[in-house]
C-alpha cells in the first residue's frame, strides 16, 4: 500500500481522544503482521483502548523507536468543507482530521515497513503507537512501563509530532487540574441563607492570576517562547440563573514549565487556595487532569547529531507545544521530536498534510533503517 492509501485508512477510523480505539489498533496490527512484524497490543487500564508496540529487527539489541499517537482531537469546528474522517486530496494537500497530528507520521512509518523488513537490520526499529495523547499523554506511560519486557533499552526515540521534518530538542512540561466547589442554592434575595460557589471560587481564580503574573518574572530559558513558565485558567463554569445562588462552580487550569521546573510546583499556590477553602468548611475538590514532563535534549547529543544527518536540517532548540518525548527521556531513553506537517495546521478545520512532507518523512525513516544495518 502507498502512504496515501494507508493515511486514507487511518483517517477513516474516528479515533477521537477518550474513546475506544480497538478498530484502528486491529487494522495496524493486521497490517504489520502481514509483513511478518512482531506486534504487542498493550491494553490500558481503561479497558477499552490500547497502545501498540512492534519491532523490526533484533529486539535484544538497543535500537530506535518511531513514536506516534493514534488518537485525534474532535472534529467539531464549523469550518470543515468536507467530511473530516474521509481523506480528501486537492493538489498536493491531503485533508482530514489527524492528517498532520499525527496520522501522517504513522502512515509514513507503516508505508516504510516493507522496506525496513527487507533490510538486514543489526539494530532494531520499533514502532510505538499510543492512545489519548491529546488528553495529556495518558497512554504512553503504560506503554513505556512495558518496554523492559519487550526489548532492550532503546538508544533513542523519535517522536513524530509535526515539526516540518526539523528535529526539535526541547519542549515545556505541563500539568492540568480541575477545581470544583459545591455551595448551597437559594433565592438570590437571601444570600445569607445560601453559599455562593462562584464567589468562593474567586479566591482560587485570584491565586491563579497572581501566580501567572509572578511567573513572568522568571526564571527564564531563552530557547522557549515565552521564555518563562506559564499558568492560565482555561475554563470556568457555574450557576443556573441570575436569581439563584449558584450551588456549583468548576474551573480548569494548566501550567507549562520550562525545563528544570516541576510543572506541579507551579500549581501549588492555587492548590493552597483550594485547601484554605476546605479548611473554612467549604465543599471544595482538587482533581488532577494530566501531567507530562519537559523535554530537554542537549544540542550536541548523539540523537540530535543523528537527526541532523538523517534530515539534512539543523535541529531546532525548542517548541512551545508538548509531546510524549519528555516521558521517554524521564524513563532514561534519549528522545527528540521530528515529524511531517506543521503544528499550525493541527486542531483546526481542514487540517492537511502535504504529499511532499510524507515523502520526506519516509526518506528519513529509510535512512534510519540503512543506518541500523551498519
Amino acid at each position: 500500500m502507498t502512504v496515501i492509501e494507508i493515511l486514507d485508512k487511518l483517517i477513516r477510523f474516528p479515533s477521537v481522544v477518550g474513546t475506544t480505539n480497538g478498530a484502528i489498533v486491529a487494522w495496524i496490527k493486521d497490517y504489520l503482521e502481514g509483513h511478518g512484524v512482531r506486534v504487542a497490543v498493550l491494553m490500558g487500564p481503561e479497558g477499552d483502548r490500547a497502545n501498540l508496540f512492534a519491532t523490526i529487527g533484533p529486539a535484544e539489541i538497543p535500537g530506535y523507536i518511531l513514536s506516534g499517537h493514534m488518537d485525534v482531537v474532535p472534529a467539531k469546528e464549523p469550518g470543515w468543507t468536507a467530511d473530516p474522517f474521509v481523506l480528501r486530496t486537492v493538489g498536493d494537500r491531503l485533508y482530514g482530521r489527524g492528517a498532520t497530528d499525527m496520522k501522517g507520521f504513522i502512515a509514513a512509518a507503516l508505508a516504510t515497513v516493507p522496506a525496513l523488513v527487507r533490510m538486514p537490520l543489526a539494530r532494531p526499529i520499533h514502532l510505538a503507537f499510543s492512545y489519548d495523547e491529546e488528553a495529556g499523554c495518558r497512554g504512553a506511560p503504560h506503554l513505556i512501563d512495558h518496554l523492559p519486557e519487550l526489548c532492550a533499552r532503546p538508544a533513542g526515540a523519535i517522536i513524530g509530532e509535526p515539526s516540518g521534518m526539523q528535529a526539535v530538542c526541547a519542549h515545556k512540561g505541563k500539568t492540568a487540574a480541575r477545581v470544583t466547589i459545591r455551595g448551597c442554592p437559594g433565592h438570590s434575595s437571601r444570600p445569607d441563607l445560601g453559599i455562593n460557589a462562584i464567589h468562593a471560587m474567586a479566591d482560587v481564580l485570584n491565586a491563579a492570576v497572581a501566580e501567572a503574573a509572578r511567573l513572568t518574572t522568571g526564571p527564564f530559558d531563552p530557547v522557549f517562547e515565552p521564555a518563562y513558565s506559564s499558568l492560565q485558567v482555561g475554563t470556568i463554569a457555574g450557576g443556573q440563573a441570575i436569581n439563584i445562588i449558584p450551588d456549583h462552580c468548576a474551573l480548569e487550569l494548566e501550567a507549562r514549565a520550562i525545563a528544570g521546573v516541576d510543572p506541579a510546583s507551579l500549581l501549588a499556590p492555587v492548590k493552597a487556595a483550594v485547601e484554605a477553602l476546605m479548611a473554612r468548611g467549604l465543599d471544595a475538590e482538587w482533581t488532577p487532569i494530566s501531567a507530562y514532563p519537559a523535554l530537554s535534549l542537549s544540542a550536541d547529543a548523539s540523537l540530535a547529531a543523528m537527526l541532523r544527518q538523517l534530515t539534512g536540517k539543523e535541529p531546532l532548540a525548542a517548541v512551545s507545544y508538548g509531546t510524549e518525548a519528555g516521558l521517554y527521556q524521564q524513563a532514561g531513553i534519549e528522545a527528540i521530536i521530528c515529524g511531517p506537517g506543521d503544528i499550525a495546521r493541527a486542531h483546526k478545520a481542514d487540517e492537511f498534510i502535504l504529499t511532499s512532507e510524507l515523502a520526506a518523512c519516509q526518506r528519513m525513516m529509510r535512512a534510519l533503517g540503512e543506518r541500523c544495518t551498519a
